[in-house]
């Protein structure tokens, strides 16, 4: 019995709702419509975008991270010559 007043008191309150919701809606069901592909459409525009400029960033990153490879693979490799180049100047080097 209990559970047949909270029954009907929800589809009351439902009925409510809706009946305020379409009273006092500010506009029309196709404006409304029409308004949300025009938020859905600016929103992917607004991703599409945003990706754009992260590819762009995310390629920059890459760009710079190979130079900056490139750059210690060269002192690496001058290093070593370097090194190289000792050693065979000490070993042709006469000792008295």
């Amino acid at each position: 019995m209990e559970d047949d007043k909270k029954l009907s008191y929800f589809f009351l309150g439902l009925g409510l709702g809706v009946a305020v919701g379409v009273l006092f809606a500010p506009k029309s069901g196709s404006e409304t419509r029409e308004l949300l592909r025009s938020k859905a459409n600016d929103g992917a525009d607004y991703a599409k975008r945003r990706a754009s400029e992260l590819r762009d960033q995310a390629s920059e990153t890459i760009d710079r991270g190979k130079q900056t490879i490139r750059q210690h693979k060269d002192n690496l490799s001058a290093a070593v010559e370097a090194g190289k180049q000792a050693y065979r100047e000490a070993v042709n080097t006469p000792t008295d």
